[in-house]
Order: C-alpha cells, then sequence, then structure tokens
C-alpha cells in the first residue's frame, strides 16, 4: 500500500489534529480558537463536522455535540477564506447493514493489520464492525490517513486509553501515513501544550492557588525543589522575592517570564530564569500550552521572604498572545 503523509505534518493536518485534542479534552475555550486557526489553515467546514462526529465514538456523545456547538458557534462569525468543503453526501451503507458490516471488516482489518475478531463481546465485535468502521468509515470527508491522526491525537488528549493509542498509532501507519508522521505528530501535540508528557511529577493543586490566575499545581521533587505545572494561560500574580534568588528551570510546555517593566521572555524546555532579589515579576504557562518549571532559592539571606502582589490582568497577558 502506498505511504501519504510522509513528510512533515502541514498546517491542514496539525488543525484537525489540534482540533481533535481539545475535543476530546473538553476544552471549549481553547477549541473555540483552534476551529479558527484550523479553518484560516485549509481544513473545511464540512471535515471539521465528520471529525466531531466521529470522535463521538471515542469520546462520547457530549463532547461530540459541544464541539459541533461550538464549530457553530465560530460560524455565526465566518470568515471569507473558510471554505464549506466537499458537499456531504449520505453514505450507500446507511442504507444496507450488510454492505456497512462488510466495509467495517474490510477497515478494521486493515487498520489492524490482521483480521480483528473480538469474540469475547460479540455486541461490541459488532458494533465495531458495522458501526465505527462501517457506517462512520463511510463518509468521504476525511481520507483514511486523516481519520486516524484525528483518531490518535484525540486518544492522546486522554488519560486510560494507552492501550487504545497505541494501537491506533500503528493503525495510523496501516492506513497510510508513515511511521516518521506519526512520530511527529505525538510529538508536535506534547511540544505544543495539547498534551502533557512529561517525567516530572504534576504534583496536587497548589496550596498557593489564590495567589494564582487558572490552575496550578505543586509537586515536591526533593533537595528544596519544587515542580510548579501551570495549565494553558494559568499564570501567577505579580511578586517580589526578598533577600533570596529564585532559579526557574523550565521543564515542559511553553510560558512565560516577565519583569517589571521589561518585555516578556518565552519559557521552552532547558530555559534557565535566575530572578534576582527585590525584582516584581510574574511567570506562567502560554495561552495554548501546559507550563511546568522547576524552582527553588539560592542565595537566601536572614529574613528571607515572598510577597504577592496584584494579578496579571488579562490585558496584559493577551498582548502576548501573538508571540504565541
Amino acid at each position: 500500500m502506498e505511504t501519504v503523509n510522509s513528510q512533515t505534518l502541514t498546517e491542514r493536518q496539525k488543525g484537525l489534529a489540534a482540533c481533535a485534542c481539545l475535543m476530546a479534552q473538553g476544552d471549549l475555550t481553547r477549541l473555540e480558537n483552534e476551529i479558527r486557526t484550523a479553518l484560516d489553515n485549509g481544513v473545511t467546514i464540512n471535515e471539521l463536522k465528520e471529525a466531531f462526529s466521529q470522535l463521538y465514538a471515542y469520546t462520547g456523545f457530549p463532547r461530540s455535540l459541544n464541539a459541533l456547538g461550538m464549530l457553530g458557534k465560530v460560524l455565526e462569525n465566518r470568515r471569507a477564506n473558510w471554505q464549506e468543503g466537499k458537499p456531504w453526501t449520505r453514505p450507500a451503507e446507511w442504507d444496507d447493514a450488510r454492505k456497512a458490516y462488510e466495509l467495517g471488516v474490510k477497515n478494521q482489518t486493515q487498520l489492524s493489520g490482521r483480521p480483528f475478531n473480538y469474540d469475547f463481546c460479540p455486541q461490541d465485535d459488532y458494533y465495531l464492525k458495522a458501526h465505527l468502521f462501517g457506517d462512520i468509515f463511510a463518509g468521504d470527508q476525511l481520507s483514511a490517513a486523516d481519520r486516524e491522526i484525528v483518531t490518535v491525537a484525540a486518544l492522546s488528549g486522554l488519560e486510560g486509553v494507552a492501550p487504545q493509542l497505541a494501537a491506533h498509532k500503528q493503525g495510523a501507519v496501516n492506513m497510510g501515513n508513515s511511521h516518521e508522521l506519526v512520530d511527529e505528530l505525538s510529538a508536535w501535540l506534547d511540544t505544543q501544550g495539547y498534551t502533557l508528557r512529561s517525567k516530572w511529577p504534576k504534583g496536587e493543586p497548589n496550596p498557593y492557588g489564590k495567589y494564582f490566575t487558572g490552575q496550578s499545581y505543586l509537586a515536591d521533587v526533593g533537595g528544596g525543589v519544587m515542580n510548579v505545572t501551570f495549565e494553558p494561560r494559568c499564570r501567577n500574580n505579580w511578586h517580589i522575592h526578598h533577600k533570596q534568588v529564585q532559579v526557574l528551570i523550565c521543564v515542559a510546555g511553553r510560558g512565560w517570564y516577565q519583569e517589571w517593566g521589561k518585555e516578556a521572555v518565552e519559557l521552552t524546555p532547558g530555559s534557565v530564569i535566575a530572578i534576582p532579589a527585590e525584582v516584581k515579576h510574574w511567570h506562567g504557562a502560554a495561552r495554548n500550552s501546559w507550563l511546568q518549571h522547576l524552582t527553588y532559592h539560592k542565595d537566601v539571606q536572614q529574613g528571607a521572604s515572598n510577597e504577592w502582589l496584584e494579578p496579571v490582568s488579562d490585558d496584559a497577558y493577551n498582548a502576548l498572545k501573538q508571540k504565541d
């Protein structure tokens, strides 16, 4: 079988993947922006309808319907460059249960790399063949390769589905994507913060959360070092460390560090910031990415303290978005 999509991810594929991952997580706030970006980058309206419809089989009807509702909301202010796409047509298999089942067997066999029969539960075996790989895959808005990009991206955003994710990564190759592209897709979802893959523990909800905008988590990793995890858009208030130097080491995701009166500095894995004592500053995640950074204090003098100040305003934070 000829392998397609063997080169780097296209902006269209990234748009499909981002929307699928956020839809699976139920993150409608971020999904709204990503739908606009996807449509700007060549994903058609009908392709998004197909993707969100297909994913009900993996994420449930509530999240599928919520995503479709968000698409409808975005289209209330439709941009001229957004494409409707290929007209939707009712698949012939919907009117012939046997044809749908036969198509499902064919698609499932190709995706699995071998005939697959789930004899342990005949009900699910039939649903998979007749409905998921039959009825749903009968639609012609997305190619088989694109369907698996969408599925891998959605499963990447969920917890507790590692066996299914591994199976669909191989299935994505069997349906026409290259191994390299599937690996790139997983890495891109991580580095852009749609998923958080990190060897560092996320920890528990931050006990200092009242000094943060958004949700953060704190984990003690030993030796006086703490790991702070910020959800997308989360940031701490302006604050000052008196009589001590704070060190930040970014280990996952992307974010920002800013000193009072200076331009914000982007944080990416490997970034190290030593914050002098008495300097007013804040740090937090980018608008579309998680952030993890380690933090510890050095040159601690007697009477060292931390002074929490006003929150970083939405206007000031949103002004950084063109850099995200």
